[in-house]
């Protein structure tokens, strides 16, 4: 048993769930709903009790190094095969693997969307998935695919798993209920969710309408990043992962099953519920987090050190410290270097960078990056500061300064990502995000020691001259920069 509460709860529709989490990620877990459902001291007992079936359910190769090798035995009321019969393929248009390329969409350029507006259409997990971008190829299980989705409604007698992927999930409005196989797992804003290729999970609207986005990880699992000199603390702790308590379902109830395979959905149908592990120890399973025990780290004397310092997990490549998707965060911390131009700065970059803004205000630009937004900055596309955010840091008093209440994130990828019809099409995409560059002067004129600053007249984007200050804002209310 686990040791967070050892007294089985009967559920009305039949079903019994130990509430609570275990603490780690990675770690080697045991939790058992019933007593004495977990065997010990091995994995397939002759007859296991309570008439279970021990089957395991394995996240890497047999042979995969043992510090890489991930597997679950799982005890339960029917195995797998039970939850399988004739598949109907169906299709979910929204919803793109990589490779994808819309032949009619331009994925060249610096791009920034909106939030994808609300419905009033019933939209489950499933059919309220959007794609974005995708990237690599689901088929070599390289890459990953971008995604918001819309949840009007519960999904009910109805199940779903990726044979494709695992899903990471970053709540942005209201809460959902992950049932999966191997427990529950709540879920709300500032807190993600990792779920593994190959679990079977129900997703329940908590509160709603809610609103997020998905990274699905094609290649490698997520893992916690190497700290190098960093230490042993600091960034995510491996205690702040919460792995769910076991909880099954005994319903014989009509169900559907969907299975993503290589890019298509298939539909089977079963006659009871698939989540009905009443025991299980491994170390692949679905996990949550929640991003405010995230401790950053940053510079305190001089200089911007590189946005890789903020990653929360990383999906690596065959090349050694290139990522197939990192999973960076840029929450609330404070600012303390000297003579430094703090926001970050103008690059270009081997990745592709897919950010989302949770809430608040993103110091690089301050207006038009709204909450529920998305940006894409593809690879060796320049991107930076708003003349805005330029002016303001390069003018600044260089005092300690807390940047507050905010959090954006970025899917960082080695592959380009190309947008989607519905992302060219169909999402509420700024056309003039490009603009937001257009009025960055040059200063050059070779005298060293030029003076410039706050007293330099700004033209916002309708070119009307105004003097600049740290609140100045574009005058036309349509204007995104």
């Amino acid at each position: 048993m686990n040791d967070l509460d050892i007294s089985p709860m009967v559920q009305a529709d039949g079903g019994t769930t130990t509430p609570g989490y275990m603490p780690g990620f990675g770690n080697d877990y045991e939790t058992e709903a019933l007593p004495g459902a977990l065997p010990q001291g091995m994995n397939s007992p002759q007859k296991c009790n309570y008439g279970l079936y021990g089957e395991q359910l394995s996240g890497t190769a047999f042979t995969a190094p043992s510090h890489q090798n991930e597997r679950t035995w799982c005890y339960r009321i029917r195995p797998s095969v039970k939850h399988s019969h004739r598949y109907q393929k169906i299709d979910l248009p929204y919803w793109k693997s990589a490779p994808h390329i819309a032949p009619d969409v331009t994925s060249l350029g610096q791009y920034r969307w909106d939030p994808v507006p609300h419905t009033d259409a019933p939209l489950t997990w499933l059919t309220g998935m959007r794609t974005m971008t995708t990237a690599g190829d689901v088929n070599t299980q390289v890459g990953m695919a971008s995604h918001i989705y819309l949840v009007t409604q519960s999904m009910v007698d109805s199940y779903f798993y990726s044979a494709d992927s695992e899903l990471l999930v970053v709540p942005q409005e209201g809460r959902l209920r992950f049932c999966t196989e191997l427990g529950i797992i709540d879920l709300e804003p500032k807190e993600i969710a990792i779920l593994p290729r190959g679990l079977v999970y129900r997703v329940e609207l908590l509160d709603g309408p809610a609103r997020g986005f998905v990274c699905e990880n094609y290649g490698q699992k997520f893992e916690l990043p190497g700290r190098g000199p960093i230490g042993a603390n600091c960034m995510a702790n491996r205690r702040d992962f919460k792995a769910p308590v076991a909880a099954f379902e005994d319903r014989e109830e009509p169900s559907t099953v969907t299975i993503k395979w290589c890019g298509q959905f298939h539909e089977t149908r079963i006659g009871h519920s698939p989540l009905d592990v009443v025991a299980w120890h491994g170390n692949y399973a679905p996990v949550k987090y929640d991003m405010r025990n995230y401790c950053p780290i940053g510079a305190i004397l001089f200089d911007h050190p590189d946005p890789s310092i903020f990653t929360v997990l990383t999906a690596p490549s065959s090349s050694p410290g290139t990522a197939n998707i990192d999973f960076v965060l840029f929450r609330e911390r404070w600012m303390t270097m000297e003579n430094t131009f703090r926001p970050p700065w103008y690059h270009k970059n081997v990745m592709s960078e897919m950010m989302g803004n949770i809430y608040g205000q993103y110091d690089a630009k301050p207006q038009g990056f709204v909450a529920g937004g998305l940006s894409l900055h593809n690879m060796m596309l320049p991107h930076g500061p708003d003349r805005t955010a330029f002016e303001a840091a390069s003018n600044a008093d260089l005092k300690p300064e807390k940047l507050d209440n905010t959090m954006s994130f970025m899917f960082e990828t080695r592959f380009p990502q190309h947008l989607t019809e519905f992302a060219g099409k169909e999402a509420p995409l700024q056309d003039d995000y490009i603009d937001c560059w257009a009025n960055i002067e040059k200063k050059f004129d070779g005298t060293p020691d030029k003076k410039w600053g706050a007293r330099r007249p700004q033209l916002s984007c309708r070119g009307i001259e105004r003097p600049w200050s740290p609140e100045t804002r574009p005058l036309e209310k349509k204007c995104h920069c």
